[in-house]
């Protein structure tokens, strides 16, 4: 999981075209999670005690505060940053965590899925990307088994971006509630971003209600990337999952 600033030029046009995107780090080879911190001395986090993501268990029960979604506007763009697909937001979306205002930013997919549950693993992870007016993060990440054709992921699937760089505006935007499931359970735990600099401190909720998509949909995605784009889960240790 990471945050891409977009500079999106031509604001009546319903497409913006960058050059192809290059990076230092990835999912295979000598870019491969395993070397991250090797690769840049700025990724030395990915090393660290709190990383994401992790398998889910051992939990421990507490009275977790309901989550409170105040969301208000749509989607407004999709980009193909070459390591995953992003949906960005038009300002307006808050998430209220620990007595904060954390603004909704954009949600990005992986597949299968970083995190896993009791050693499962799904198709398709979403993350929803937050982050508070003083920079602190917190993510929401939604799973997906497959099964039906989820209609909220339908629209944005019609416009995925084949080439890595390449940048939609959403003619048909969707209300940003639209991704967020009826249950709200959640599980609970302090981590880190899921891809360089690997930055931790990041405040992780993970919802319990599964969602599904169609396998039509899962292979669109994996096919894009023509690679999985998920970082093995990692240790947990003296860490607390919160249930």
């Amino acid at each position: 999981m990471k945050i891409r600033n977009l500079v999106l030029f031509g604001l009546f046009t319903s497409q913006i075209s960058f050059a192809g995107v290059d990076s230092d780090w990835g999912y295979s080879d000598a870019k491969a999670p395993s070397n991250w911190t090797n690769l840049n001395a700025k990724y030395q986090a990915c090393s660290g005690l709190n990383q994401s993501p992790i398998n889910i268990s051992q939990t421990t029960k507490a009275q977790l505060s309901p989550l409170k979604f105040n969301y208000a506007t749509t989607s407004k763009s999709i980009v193909n940053n070459g390591h995953t697909v992003q949906v960005d937001f038009n300002e307006g979306n808050v998430l209220e965590l620990d007595g904060k205002k954390f603004s909704l930013k954009q949600f990005h997919l992986h597949s299968p899925s970083e995190n896993t549950i009791l050693g499962k693993s799904y198709p398709l992870e979403m993350h929803l990307v937050h982050a508070s007016e003083q920079g602190e993060l917190a993510v929401v990440a939604v799973m997906f088994e497959q099964g039906n054709e989820n209609n909220k992921l339908s629209n944005i699937w019609k416009t995925l971006p084949k080439t890595p760089g390449t940048t939609y505006f959403l003619q048909q935007q969707e209300a940003a509630t639209s991704f967020i499931p009826e249950k709200l359970d959640y599980y609970r735990f302090n981590g880190s971003l899921t891809t360089p600099p690997c930055t931790e401190g990041v405040r992780w909720v993970v919802l319990k209600d599964i969602q599904q998509a169609s396998a039509q949909q899962i292979k669109a995605f994996t096919t894009l990337l023509e690679h999985p784009n998920n970082r093995p889960v990692q240790p947990i240790n003296a860490r607390v999952i919160l249930e």
